[in-house]
């Protein structure tokens, strides 16, 4: 399974698998959904399985057999085959209304044992269908009495209607069998289980035992029943089946006439062997065909440089030329000799000048010959393959074409096949029903008769509570992936910089003790998990730049009590720690809180210094601690004009110069511009997230804004992490080996 993310940087999406450890985590982290959700489930569960009435369930076994013989002795057992439509139309037959009705009306159900069925708590349902029907009724008749049709042209449906009656007793106690009787086969066998099951333990006896007998009684009465319906309904089916058979025969024999079926066969086994020696020839003259196409593009890149002709594998292998090359050559030394004697005007010499031209000239001609020839197989050649192709496709779709006609004649044959087969069973059938029309009966014995229940059969309490464990596990499961998928808050460091594509500076650990301050703990607490982790995101703020690390940092949120004041406070405690000037600048003038969490006076601060209200110092240094701390002062009219100002500007200028780190804490950016104006007179700005309340749509709006105005973002700091939010394995074995060696120190 797969997760689609996008990258915030770079918009580029991205496709994350999921493992099943993120399925566990989810599960673990929704476990109070899961849990909650398992104890209604098996609480609802065991409400009703003990709140049901006990109900106990009689069975007998049956054997059911179709008497095929007309000479079987009444009772003798005879084999005969196994037939499933047999099987399932006698279950049709027991279940029957007839049958039930013949056992109500002979055990008196309906009378003397009325109370075990129409009792007020069982009959609470046929009630509210007499109730029903009784509306209905008396919606036809306001009908009626308002259509003269009705009213007037059919008096005797207008009776029909005024006639209707409610639901007798037997028929209510008919549907009542009819819901708890059932029928189960034994597998390959023609063995029946009738089971049925009542409040009582003796009325499911009584009544599971008679069953048999209304059912033989039922089958008496089938068997005496005229057959005139049925012999006539094979006739006419035999006879469209018969029509059916002769259209499908005389349209398949004149497909074969028409597309000369009877061939086809043997065209099939055919033509894959011509298919195949065809494709090998085509092979043969294509490698032939690249051969001497290659050799005739030497020839012609050759023609503008006469003497590589000769270099040509055909034309230095020919053996005429080579055998003018050596008389030329023993002409030109014949001559080389005879200038050392003659001159050039001797007749010798002029005659072996002549011989030597003559040579030059049947060479010249013998390569002309040998390039024309290989033109002329090259031509050829492309022809024989093109050829070749042509008979190749031909003889693929000749192919084709036959392997629809067979297709087509086999769709045919299938047909006449199925119709001969359907016309000669009806037909048998028929003969056979004609013949057995007066002795065709069913066997029926009893092989084991019904006992009376010594033990309830529902419900299965044990079975209803594992059932309500396994639903109540599953559908709590469900439950949390739905939660889950609904939850758009940020979880894990990992996943938000795959968003985003931004650095998370660090992840802070929830604190679960109660008691504890986070504002005190790295000071309480300095080789904690938890302090530790301040101190990777120091670490992580010293290298975020290439230079030197930035000394104005901006600390905000997206939104309120997200920790951006505690985190302020925290980071500034650890950059102390290694022997640097920091100072604290409270920027949020609206809410205020940095003078509280150091018990510093708020009376004089940033506002006093940006409105000229005083000439104090503003710089307060916090007792016992190497931080510096300027108080947001009185709450002004305008604090983002403030922030603003060139007075703001020279602020931070000037502080800079005076101290290693600045830390600015200032109002979340949605809520206010004040961070936004801020972000721009900083080196760099860190963004403090809560894990499982801020949401990506916030985070990605309050990214846009920062990015808008070209801030530089050092980075997240996530807070709140859990065991299950997906994001303590980030510094899960970090945590674990600084807690191991915080154990050893308190032990020495």
């Amino acid at each position: 399974m797969k997760k689609i993310e996008s990258n915030f940087s770079t918009g580029v999406t991205e496709t994350q698998e999921i493992h099943l450890r993120d399925y566990l985590i989810v599960l673990k982290k929704r476990r109070t959904t899961i849990f909650t959700f398992l104890l209604i489930t098996l609480l609802f569960v065991t409400i009703g399985t003990f709140s049901m009435s006990p109900i106990y369930t009689a069975s007998t076994q049956v054997l059911i057999e179709e008497n095929y013989g007309s000479n079987n002795i009444e009772g003798t057992y005879t084999y005969n085959r196994y037939d499933q439509s047999f099987i399932n139309t006698q279950l049709k037959i027991i279940t029957s209304s007839n049958v039930i009705k013949r056992a109500v009306r002979q055990l008196q159900l309906d009378s003397k044992y009325r109370n075990y069925f129409l009792d007020k708590k069982n009959n609470n349902q046929f009630l509210f269908f007499e109730f029903l029907n009784q509306k209905i009724v008396d919606l036809f008749k306001s009908i009626s009495s308002q259509d003269p049709i009705l009213s007037g042209d059919s008096p005797d449906d207008s009776k029909l209607l005024k006639k209707s009656e409610p639901i007798s007793d037997a028929e209510i106690i008919v549907d009542l069998i009819k819901d708890n009787l059932s029928i189960k086969p034994e597998h390959d066998t023609k063995v029946l289980n009738i089971i049925y099951s009542h409040q009582h333990p003796g009325i499911a006896k009584l009544v599971t035992n008679f069953l048999i007998r209304s059912y033989k009684e039922e089958l008496q009465e089938i068997k005496h029943s005229s057959s005139s319906d049925t012999l006539k309904w094979m006739t006419e089916k035999a006879e469209l089946e018969r029509k059916k058979l002769e259209h499908s025969e005389i349209a398949l024999q004149a497909y074969m006439r028409k597309n000369d079926i009877i061939t086809v066969e043997d065209k099939l086994a055919i033509y894959p062997q011509k298919l195949a020696e065809f494709s090998s020839q085509l092979s043969i003259l294509q490698a032939e065909r690249k051969r001497l196409e290659s050799t005739y593009s030497q020839i012609k890149e050759a023609k503008e440089h006469s003497n590589d002709l000769e270099t040509i594998p055909v034309i230095a292998d020919n053996v005429v030329l080579q055998v003018i090359r050596e008389k030329i050559y023993a002409s030109e030394q014949n001559i080389k000799q005879l200038s050392k004697t003659y001159g050039y005007k001797n007749p010798v010499m002029i005659s072996a000048k002549e011989e030597l031209t003559s040579l030059r000239k049947a060479k010249e001609v013998e390569i002309k010959r040998v390039i024309d020839a290989t033109k002329n197989a090259y031509d050829l050649a492309i022809s024989q393959e093109k050829n070749i192709t042509d008979l190749l496709n031909s003889t693929k779709d000749e192919l084709l074409n036959l392997n629809e006609k067979y297709v087509q004649y086999s769709i045919m044959q299938r047909e006449v096949n199925t119709n001969s087969i359907l016309y000669d069973t009806l037909t048998a059938s028929l003969k056979k029903a004609s013949v057995t029309e007066q002795s065709q009966s069913v066997n029926v014995w009893v092989i084991e008769e019904a006992s009376l229940p010594q033990h309830p059969s529902k419900p299965k309490k044990a079975i209803n509570l594992l059932i309500g464990i396994v639903f109540g596990f599953l559908g709590g499961a469900c439950l949390a992936f739905f939660f889950e998928y609904l939850d758009n808050t940020v979880k894990s460091p990992e996943e938000i910089e795959k968003r985003f594509g931004i650095k998370v500076l660090g992840a802070i650990e929830e604190l679960t003790q109660k008691g504890q301050k986070i504002e005190s703990l790295v000071n309480e607490e300095p080789l904690s998990p938890f302090a530790e982790s301040y101190r990777l995101i120091r670490s992580s703020i010293l290298l975020s730049s290439v230079d030197h690390p930035p000394r104005l940092m901006l600390i905000t949120s997206m939104a309120p009590s997200e920790g951006k004041t505690s985190t302020t406070v925290n980071i500034a405690r650890i950059l102390a720690q290694s022997d640097k000037k920091v100072l604290i600048v409270d920027c949020d003038m609206r809410k205020p809180r940095q003078h509280s969490l150091f018990s510093l006076p708020n009376s004089i601060g940033l506002s006093s210094y940006l409105t000229g209200n005083t000439k104090d110092k503003i710089v307060q240094q916090v007792p016992g601690e190497d931080i510096a701390l300027i108080t947001a002062g009185p709450n002004p009219p305008n604090p983002a004009e403030l922030l603003d100002s060139a007075r703001m500007k020279k602020l931070l200028i000037q502080l800079s110069e005076s101290y290693d780190f600045v830390l600015l804490d200032s109002p979340p950016i949605q809520s206010v511009t004040d961070s936004l104006t801020l972000s721009t007179l900083v080196d760099g700005t860190i963004i403090v997230l809560r894990s499982g309340k801020t949401t990506y749509d916030i985070l990605s709006n309050g990214l846009n804004k920062l990015e808008s105005i070209n801030a530089h973002l050092l980075g997240f700091v996530l807070n709140g992490v859990s065991e299950t939010s997906g994001g303590k394995d980030y510094y899960h074995g970090y945590y674990k080996y600084y807690s191991k060696e915080e154990r050893k120190k308190t032990v020495n």
